[in-house]
């Protein structure tokens, strides 16, 4: 549809300079700074278009394609064709569920004929609304075949060579994304934990879900900016540098040595709660950090830093990527942003508070203290304005435990109300999620009652995988260092899997035993199933040149049942990542990993890649298009887990 849009602005443009043509209006060249008239800007125009035209078309050609968009697309053209009055009929295109149903299913004609009996009282049976569908069906290269089951089920049959040809430039040009036109900004608020409190399992949801959405975004070809909204402001600070300024009067000079930041909060607040005049002196640390005071701002960053160093442990073994825009950094920004509702007559005093009420949201939002400060609201304000006026931002997408639900929704309706954005043309998202359970369905909690702190629960995951490889007797047969990159994997891959493939909405269970199980739905399954794929190449001395090659010239029979099903498996990853990029949903992605991993074992044990002499065991044969299979899914795969932020191993 891209394409035809530009083809024909290019035929419009070249007939209005043919036009300006008569008039003796051409035959100048000016460079870019010198368009001054609008034939030059006419042919300027067209060169850009054809240029942009050639280097998407260059791009869609390596891009993997969305065959469930592709037959939305055509099904599209059908229904316009067949019913042209009709608006915005509904276009359903589904995977099969059977295989005696074909590959995928059209079930519009239900709809429309729904649609035809309440807007125009016609009585139409869905059976002869899809006869016409399918009469209507444009000229194209995937359908091999449609057949019209029960009352209007329109059964799709691909065409195998559409499928292989598919499946041969997967292997040339790696797993491509799919083209998404104009590149958009992504800005995506994840992890947040605060200063000078340890990062505990209540981070880690955030933490992991937000950097798997980068990298699929990423993928997807979006400008993604990723931003930790550090809790690194407030008045807690004037405690931690009241008790900071007692326990080492001489941090200016000399670097406190902060062992603990945990027991140190703890201390502090202590002693805010039980001492009067160190209170005071809180409150008063406060105003002059407030105000900027060199002496304060210094105590302030060395406190932040001892967190920043902690984090970073965290963020290394989870590889995650971020960067720090915490609450200090929107403080300037909050006197405008009180000014702008006011100005805009959206602010209401309440016992010496400045509050905002928002339509359809019961509780306000207040912007300002009775004694002047600011609130988490209003710092939620200022990064709203920020993200969405100074950084562009085309989709805001909020990473934050779904109990914050209500204030984002307040904070994002503010935005509206005030005129930052427009939903239609941009999209701010709140990606909630539960919480993380015990195995007692309660709250994630160490037995002494305590939140679980994240490094120690990273720590306990590289125990037991290591536990796990040895039961295995995995530390027989790899070296040291193999031995080490199969633990971090498993470790952390497994952890990951585990909160990803459950849907985020849900609060789910935290089990090592569940995660850690080398059969069913875990990251242990799927990395083992792909260390087995990669290896069956190896094991039959074919290297990656040799599979290139083949690539390049070996035409990719899927005459077995069972290699069709894994082909057109394999092709439907556009599909399922389209389908997170809209939803957000990323256990999606995990439940589509694990039915290629599944659908790759049933091919595997019916169809004989490698035969060998069953006397000798000597290689007899290699069915090179069944390797291909393997390379194919084992790239998905692959791709799969670096979005998912899991880094399989070669052997484990």
């Amino acid at each position: 549809a891209q394409f035809a849009f530009q083809e024909n602005e290019i035929k419009l443009l070249t007939a209005e300079i043919e036009r300006l043509k008569n008039f003796g209006c051409l035959g100048v060249s000016p460079s870019l700074e010198g368009l001054r008239d609008e034939n030059a800007k006419l042919k300027y125009r067209l060169n850009f278009l054809k240029k942009s035209l050639q280097e998407e078309r260059s791009k869609s050609v390596k891009s993997m394609i969305n065959i469930n968009s592709c037959l939305q697309e055509i099904f599209g053209a059908a229904i316009q064709a067949a019913y042209p009055d009709l608006e915005n009929p509904p276009l359903v295109v589904t995977p099969s569920q059977q295989p005696k149903f074909g590959d995928y299913q059209c079930n519009s004609a239900m709809g429309i004929s729904q649609i035809l009996l309440k807007t125009r009282e016609q009585k139409v049976i869905p059976r002869e609304i899809a006869e016409k569908i399918v009469k209507n069906i444009p000229a194209n290269e995937c359908i091999d075949k449609v057949e019209i089951a029960g009352p209007g089920f329109i059964n799709v049959h691909l065409r195998k060579d559409f499928v292989s040809k598919q499946l041969s430039s997967l292997l040339i040009n790696g797993v491509q994304p799919p083209a998404v036109g104009k590149r958009k900004k992504v800005v995506v608020d994840f992890s947040s934990p605060n200063i000078a409190k340890e990062m505990h399992v209540g981070h880690l949801r955030s933490t992991i879900i937000g950097e798997s959405m980068c990298r699929l975004f990423e993928f997807a070809g979006y400008d993604v900016l990723r931003l930790n909204h550090l809790g690194d402001w407030g008045t807690q600070f004037g405690m931690l540098i009241a008790h900071l300024q007692d326990k080492f009067p001489d941090y200016l000079t000399v670097s406190p040595p902060i062992g603990d930041l945990q027991a140190f909060y703890k201390e502090s607040k202590r002693r805010f709660d039980t001492e009067e005049e160190f209170k005071k002196r809180a409150y008063q640390c406060v105003v002059l950090l407030q105000s900027k005071n060199p002496d304060f701002i210094k105590a302030w960053n060395l406190i932040c830093d001892v967190s920043r160093r902690e984090f970073q442990k965290i963020y290394n073994c989870l590889d995650i990527t971020i960067i720090e825009r915490g609450e200090s950094f929107y403080h300037e920004m909050m006197k405008d942003i009180v000014k702008e509702f006011e100005d805009k007559g959206f602010v209401q005093v309440d016992d010496g508070r400045k509050v905002v009420f928002v339509p359809g949201f019961p509780v306000p939002l207040t912007i300002m203290k009775s004694d002047g400060g600011y609130t988490y609201d209003t710092s939620d304000l200022a990064a709203l304005k920020h993200r969405l006026c100074e950084e562009k931002g085309d989709i805001l997408i909020y990473v934050v435990d779904s109990g914050q639900s209500v204030h984002l929704q307040t904070v994002f309706a503010a935005g509206q109300m005030i005129g930052w954005y427009d939903p239609k043309v941009t999209r701010v998202a709140h990606a909630a999620f539960g919480v993380v359970l015990g195995e007692d369905k309660k709250k994630f909690k160490t037995r002494s009652g305590d939140t679980v702190r994240l490094i120690d629960l990273l720590e306990e995951g590289l125990k037991r995988a290591m536990d796990k490889l040895k039961d295995k007797e995995r530390d027989k047969v790899l070296t040291p260092e193999e031995l080490k990159a199969a633990q971090t994997s498993v470790a952390f891959g497994c952890i990951k899997y585990a909160d990803l493939s459950h849907n985020r909405l849900n609060d789910y269970v935290f089990s090592f035993d569940k995660m850690l199980d080398d059969r069913g739905n875990t990251a242990a399954y799927l990395l083992y199933a792909f260390t087995r794929i990669r290896a069956i190449a190896r094991l039959a001395n074919i290297d990656e040149q040799m599979l290139r090659k083949a690539a390049r010239e070996e035409v990719l029979v899927l005459d077995h049942e069972k290699e069709w099903k894994l082909g057109k498996c394999i092709l439907r990853f556009p599909e399922i990542l389209q389908k997170i990029l809209e939803d957000l949903l990323l256990h999606t992605l995990c439940d589509y990993l694990y039915e290629l991993a599944t659908t790759f074992t049933e091919f595997y044990d019916s169809c004989y890649c490698v035969e060998k002499d069953r006397q000798t065991g000597q290689i007899v044969k290699v069915n090179m298009w069944r390797l291909l299979l393997c390379e194919a899914t084992a790239t998905v795969m692959a791709k799969g887990f670096d979005i998912l932020g899991i880094k399989p191993v070669q052997r484990m």
